[in-house]
């Protein structure tokens, strides 16, 4: 189920109604909840509902167990069956596929490769039936976080698994982020409050602002030059293929964020709060800014459970630093789809994050002016290219796709065919949808939130018009749905 569809449409208007009406009455709520959660989720596909539940059921176990036991031996073992479930729910059904074929491919290059390559074909046929979850890496990773928090004490396991399993399952942010901690929901949940007032302005306008990033700016992209020019980079030249690059980088800006944002919306309309994931990332005068700014909540995520478990910047020299960023990058590629291209996409960003990292130290030792209007417009534009040469291999389904594609940045003599006035003014205004992260608009969704609710709905209703009306027929799934 999409957001920005009519099923949802009425889906949410039914639970928002029914939220408030048993809001009272929590036990039956937490019921309601949780089934309203499996309904959205099993929506698209009831056979891994399943695997919720049992997601559910197990984590809550292995919280429990490590909560109650005082025997290190075994709170670790039940961490460690905790790691190696989730993980290897992820690496099943996400990494499969990848790594049969990436085994055959070696196998077919040994003597009497096409003898043993034969022998593969049982598992191709078993690969081939196996479909990856909406979201699993998602709700995986909240599972993870949570076990973890008990097990590191920073928070106290959930008494009831109704209460975990309505945090698990929580259908506005269930399959796209962003990845809410347990100790950030699930006292939200366990113990709902009636809010005296929702903040219905500042969710109208993080929805509608969603919508427009999704709907107009994102799908347009999408259509007018991205999917063209990364389907067949042999036919278009420089200008082209640099600015569906371009494009690119706002599209996947304005098509994730608009989901987190829209996320983060819907939960306010329903008396929660989670946290932001985009705070104007391509203003990032750093790549260390872009990462902060950026898909906040993994970010967060593989610093505080993957880089400074290995050791982070304040152990070893600086040598073991620029290992544990490689490590966490790679896995954090890796994290994003089973390919190469996310590998290297994950490779790049380490690399950026060491170099970048080195030279500030020399800037730091031989006292280098870094700050100044030119040198951040310097950073900016350093920042932009370097995370879209990156988003490049993100984009490309294959290395050959990614190399037609920097082939094609070489041809400037052919003609332009794709870019035009529209394109270039929808890149420009997507970028700008930037000055709508963060606390930026508070005055705008004050505003709006002092205005009578049929006010703002005959607003909202005006706007959404508008949006449909500007959009192009039809709504693509979100980016992020295949992680």
């Amino acid at each position: 189920m999409i957001f920005p569809t009519l099923d949802f449409a009425v889906f949410f208007l039914i639970v928002f109604g029914v939220n408030w009406l048993l809001r009272d009455k929590v036990p039956v709520w937490k019921g309601f909840m949780l089934l309203a959660s499996y309904f959205f989720y099993g929506y698209w596909d009831w056979r891994f509902v399943g695997l919720l539940v049992i997601s559910s059921v197990l984590n809550h176990g292995a919280a429990r167990g490590i909560e109650r036991s005082q025997n290190r031996h075994k709170r670790r073992m039940l961490l460690t069956l905790a790691v190696v479930f989730n993980l290897g729910s992820i690496a099943f059904f996400k990494y499969a596929g990848f790594l049969v074929m990436e085994s055959f491919r070696l196998a077919s290059k040994l003597p009497g490769g096409l003898e043993q390559s034969e022998a593969w074909w049982p598992a191709f046929d078993f690969v081939g039936t196996i479909i990856l979850p909406v979201g699993i890496s998602f709700f995986t990773f909240q599972a993870l976080s949570y076990v973890g928090d008990v097990y590191r004490g920073k928070m106290k396991s959930s008494e009831s698994l109704v209460d975990f399993a309505l945090y698990l399952a929580f259908f506005p942010q269930l399959v796209a982020g962003p990845i809410v901690r347990a100790i950030d929901l699930v006292s939200q949940v366990s113990r709902p409050s009636r809010p005296s007032q929702l903040d219905v302005g500042r969710a109208a306008w993080l929805i509608m602002g969603g919508l427009f990033k999704k709907i107009v700016v994102a799908n347009f992209l999408a259509e007018k030059i991205v999917d063209p020019v990364f389907a067949r980079p042999d036919l278009y030249g420089a200008w082209d293929t640099l600015f569906a690059v371009y494009a690119y980088a706002i599209q996947i800006y304005c098509d994730f964020s608009a989901y987190s944002d829209m996320a983060i919306g819907f939960c306010l309309l329903l008396g929660f709060h989670i946290p932001l994931n985009f705070n104007a990332p391509y203003f990032a005068t750093s790549i260390q800014k872009f990462w902060r700014q950026w898909h906040i909540s993994l970010s967060f995520f593989l610093r505080d459970y993957l880089y400074i478990p290995l050791g982070g910047s304040r152990k070893g020299g600086e040598g073991t630093v620029y290992r544990n960023l490689m490590i966490t990058f790679l896995l954090g590629g890796l994290w994003h789809g089973a390919g190469w291209t996310f590998i290297v996409w994950g490779a790049l960003h380490g690399v950026y994050l060491s170099v970048e990292r080195f030279f500030s130290r020399v800037a730091e030792n031989r006292g280098w002016k870094t700050e100044g209007a030119g040198i951040r417009v310097f950073q900016r534009f350093m920042v932009w290219h370097l995370v879209c040469l990156s988003w490049l291999f993100f984009r490309g389904q294959n290395f050959e796709e990614a190399r037609e594609m920097l082939a094609a940045l070489s041809r400037w003599d052919q003609p332009v065919t794709l870019l035009g006035i529209p394109v270039l003014v929808m890149i420009l205004i997507g970028y700008l949808t930037q000055l709508l992260d963060g606390e930026r608009c508070e005055a705008g969704w004050d505003a709006l939130g002092r205005l009578h609710p049929v006010a703002i709905g005959v607003i909202s209703a005006v706007i959404l018009t508008v949006i449909l009306g500007l959009g192009p027929t039809g709504v693509a799934p979100f980016i992020y749905f295949q992680f």
